[in-house]
């Protein structure tokens, strides 16, 4: 499970991991990104530019909103399984920046759950694989983009606080994510996978 993360990298580290990519000047640093807010992802749409979307996933046949609350994370092992992702998988895939991410470590004996983040070793921002669509109210004709998180298990790091860890996916892997159309299903589930523990630490 992911359920808060940051984005506190400069513009410049952001192109540096993606270099075709327009990245807008604002990009402000926040320390903890929850569900429902805005959140910076790059998506399959064909503009190749960073963007804001909710997150929490509202798929177009959605009565309401109020359904986004709960899909913040979808999980990689079923995701062709769930109807609310299957076709998305296909179509409407997304790079959600980030540059740590937070878990909850439960220990024996106490009520209280110590909070980790967890970055790069390099402390170079990195991009959560995840999936996106567009909600319309069908009274007002306000659209909403929203996005989910896919998540794995953990690695052999991760795997000491929490049992579950976001999809980061490979830098050399985020432009065939981010390609368009019904593409090779095969390969792209292969990238949701535990990213490599050793590239990676826990910060107190």
């Amino acid at each position: 499970m992911c359920g808060l993360f940051a984005l506190s990298a400069k513009t410049k580290s952001v192109e540096k991991l993606l270099p075709k990519v327009k990245i807008p000047d604002d990009l402000k640093p926040r320390i903890t990104i929850a569900p429902a807010q805005d959140i910076a992802v790059v998506l399959n749409d064909g503009n190749d530019e960073v963007t804001f979307v909710k997150w929490g996933l509202i798929p177009f046949w959605s009565k309401d909103t109020t359904i986004g609350k709960k899909m913040f994370n979808a999980r990689a092992e079923t995701i062709l399984e769930k109807p609310s992702f299957k076709n998305l998988m296909k179509n409407k895939r997304c790079a959600i920046l980030s540059d740590g991410f937070y878990e909850w470590q439960k220990l024996e004996g106490n009520p209280k759950k110590i909070r980790h983040l967890i970055k790069m070793k390099s402390k170079e921002p990195f991009a959560f694989a995840g999936l996106w669509d567009t909600w319309t109210d069908k009274t007002t004709g306000e659209s909403i983009t929203s996005a989910v998180i896919i998540t794995t298990e953990p690695n052999e790091l991760i795997a000491q606080i929490h049992d579950r860890m976001p999809v980061i996916l490979p830098p050399d892997k985020i432009n065939i994510w981010l390609e368009q159309g019904d593409s090779n299903i095969p390969e792209l589930l292969s990238f949701l996978k535990p990213y490599p523990p050793e590239e990676m630490e826990i910060l107190s």
